[in-house]
């Protein structure tokens, strides 16, 4: 789970506890989508209170991979309201980095931008066959990869390059260098590329 997205279930904890009753579809939709193993179900449902319940489903989400926030959100069918909070402080959100997010050499406000069309083409130059782990770990699907390399069957360049418009567009905002250089070091590709993209 994206560190933005941990600290905005930090933030509303308490309001979350209050307002989301997790003992129906969401405790439910969380274990069918293999967010939630069988022992989280059972430990969370064991708990005396509601509040107690949702309170330890947010102690466990931030652990449990990188879809494991929109699945969240996903779940919030009964509670239109609450997902539509949690969507509007997304956006509003701008997270601090890490210690582990930060590029040395690189400012926050670059860091916080999108990269445009001559940055993505300079790093598909600069990307060999780590590309599909990157873009996979940014959160395109095996289907995206498939579909840029049938449009561009003999040129990897340009399949790289139309997979990280997609991502892009697909993103938005969230289509950040902060976010691409988490990408790069969870495909443990060499993050220092996004320097040479940037000089």
């Amino acid at each position: 789970m994206e560190a933005r997205d941990k600290q905005l279930l930090r933030s509303l904890r308490l309001e979350l506890g209050a307002e989301v009753l997790v003992e129906g579809l969401v405790l439910q939709y969380l274990y069918q989508e293999g967010v939630l193993t069988e022992n989280h179900v059972q430990e969370i449902r064991a708990q005396a209170t509601g509040l107690r319940k949702t309170l330890l489903l947010l102690d466990i989400l931030p652990s449990r991979g990188p879809k494991a926030f929109d699945t969240f959100l996903d779940s919030l069918q009964e509670f239109p309201w609450v997902r539509e909070k949690l969507e509007k402080a997304r956006e509003a959100a701008v997270v601090e980095p890490s210690a582990d997010d930060r590029t040395p050499g690189i400012p926050a406000h670059v860091l916080n931008s999108s990269p445009s069309d001559r940055q993505i083409s300079q790093l598909a130059q600069r990307l060999g066959p780590e590309w599909e782990p990157v873009v996979l770990s940014l959160g395109l699907s095996q289907t995206d990869i498939y579909r840029c390399k049938a449009n561009h069957p003999h040129n990897v360049q340009s399949q790289v390059v139309e997979a990280f418009v997609r991502w892009r567009q697909r993103f938005g905002k969230q289509a950040t260098f902060q976010s691409l250089h988490r990408g790069l070091r969870a495909a443990e590709a060499d993050p220092s590329v996004l320097l040479d993209v940037l000089e």
